[in-house]
């Protein structure tokens, strides 16, 4: 096999992939054995037909396909090992000679990693935070842990308050006719959490265990159902149960239950300091996003259109691998909005292409300023998987190549340079520091943006009097295409 490359503008290449005609030989032969049992020719019982007289029948090019599919990916991942260039993206596959005894020669076109050009990045000015922690914070943390101590009691004295935690039966009415998904049994429902349409939980409130009441409310006009989108119900429901929280008190029994000490102000204290550092790493992670930001202002960068698919096809992964996580397919997170890929790509863009300019100008931080790993950074980073993943690190170690390796390594670098430009940045006071918040901790860019523009879908049994959710974050990556072969090589840079 044998590759050259042709560099071509905004930060594109192409790959012209050789493979020898013996190589090639050798894939057809294999995509006739693994075929030969589905062919029949007259004469012959069904999988002994030999190769040459099949070929005369159907044509030599009948294994073509199949052949080129085998070699190709192999072929490509060997020519993306020793090109020697950053590869950001999918490769486009473009046959160019498919032959009986001749070398197999195919293009491979993919985006390369764009230069960027530094703006300023040392002295950028940032905007100065607070890491005061107040009362309410502590009462607030403390609140979390009494939530957690509490118990479940049965009410049956009184009729339904918001804040209940009800069990229902449902059925919803449409101009007096039933409709398709609107009836649940037992369903259970805290009144106020927002998980049904507007106004229903609202009508809920004085309700009595055992007895009917009408809920009427209208479906919003972008309801995901259209056929129930603007209409008036009416939703007969009845009250089986309803339950509250009874917390713990605040007092020094509580504080030695969920700590290791013996009175509530030794507790406080201890939540308090918690706080403190925790405050203390937000901020500090919030003066390197901004520091970033304020880099990436000042960059010059075009960023090629294949790479900017590729970041959006990862980020749309991630966010389909977090919602699997949580009990729903991304395909039925998909139904339930009523949104479609195409239209998650374009929302998805401006993220995309702001995380590889992050990137991008980082890697040339650490590289200007010689900021490397060491061989301690790299060891721990290993150690902090190996627990990660329960592994041996010894374990970790051999299922790493020189790629993984080196992908570790950039990434320190590039943590290193966020810490770099922070520490250089010029904090200024706050024009409205009452009002900046500061609690939260940073995370990455495309979780922040998943957060700001989702919800958890929360539905009834055919999700029907759930409220709509908002669009999602999401991306796909741009499909490589052949002239006669239907597979496709990925490689995409770790």
């Amino acid at each position: 096999m044998s590759c050259t490359v042709e560099k071509l503008d905004k930060s594109m290449a192409k790959l012209t992939i050789e493979v020898s005609a013996e190589d090639f030989e050798k894939a057809v032969e294999s995509a006739y054995q693994k075929q030969k049992n589905k062919i029949t020719l007259p004469g012959f019982r069904k999988g002994k037909a030999p190769r040459k007289m099949i070929e005369m029948q159907y044509g030599k090019e009948i294994f073509f396909e199949d052949a080129a599919n085998e070699v190709i990916p192999t072929a490509y991942e060997k020519a993306y090992e020793e090109c020697g260039e950053e590869i950001t993206s999918a490769p486009e596959i473009d046959v160019v000679q498919i032959e009986a005894g001749k070398p197999f020669i195919f293009t491979a076109t993919v985006a390369l990693k764009p230069e960027i050009k530094l703006g300023k990045y040392e002295g950028v000015s940032i905007e100065e935070l607070s890491t005061e922690v107040a009362e309410s914070e502590v009462d607030l943390a403390i609140d979390k842990e009494r939530e957690k101590s509490a118990r479940t009691v049965a009410v049956t004295d009184r009729a339904v308050q918001a804040g209940d935690m009800t069990t229902l039966d449902f059925e919803g009415f449409v101009d007096g006719v039933a409709f398709e998904g609107g009836k649940g049994e037992n369903y259970p429902l805290t009144i106020g959490s927002g998980a049904f349409i507007p106004g229903f939980e609202d009508q809920l409130v004085g309700a009595e265990i055992g007895k009917e009441t009408e809920v009427k409310v209208t479906f919003p006009e972008d309801y995901q159902a259209k056929d129930l989108a603007g209409k008036d119900a009416v939703f007969k429901c009845t009250i089986k149960e309803i339950k509250v929280k009874e917390l713990p008190a605040l007092d020094d029994e509580f504080a030695s239950e969920v700590s290791e000490f013996e009175t509530m102000d030794e507790y406080r204290k201890d939540v308090r300091a918690k706080l403190e550092e925790q405050r203390k790493e937000a901020v500090n992670d919030a003066y390197q996003d901004a520091a970033l930001e304020a880099v990436v202002e000042g960059c010059e960068v075009e960023i090629p259109a294949p790479m900017l698919e590729t970041e959006q096809r990862q980020m749309f992964d991630q966010f389909a691998q977090r919602i699997a996580m949580q009990g729903m397919p991304v395909d039925q997170y998909l139904q339930y909005t009523g949104q479609t890929k195409e239209a998650m790509i374009e929302q998805i863009k401006p993220q995309a292409e702001q995380k590889i300019k992050s990137r991008l100008a980082l890697e040339a931080i650490a590289a200007a300023e010689k900021l490397v790993a060491s061989d301690a950074e790299y060891e721990e980073e290993l150690a902090k998987m190996a627990e990660a993943y329960r592994m041996e690190v010894a374990k970790v170690k051999e299922l790493f190549g020189d790629r993984e390796e080196k992908s570790i390594r950039a990434d320190i670098a590039c943590r290193k340079a966020a810490e770099f430009i922070a520490d250089k940045a010029k904090k200024t006071k706050a024009k409205k520091a009452a009002t900046k918040k500061t609690t939260a901790k940073a995370v990455e860019a495309d979780e922040a943006e998943e957060k700001k523009t989702t919800k958890k879908a929360t539905t009834t049994k055919k999700a029907t009097t759930a409220k709509k959710t908002t669009k999602a974050e999401e991306g796909t990556a741009k499909k490589t295409t052949t002239k006669k072969t239907t597979k496709k090589a990925e490689k995409t840079e770790d």
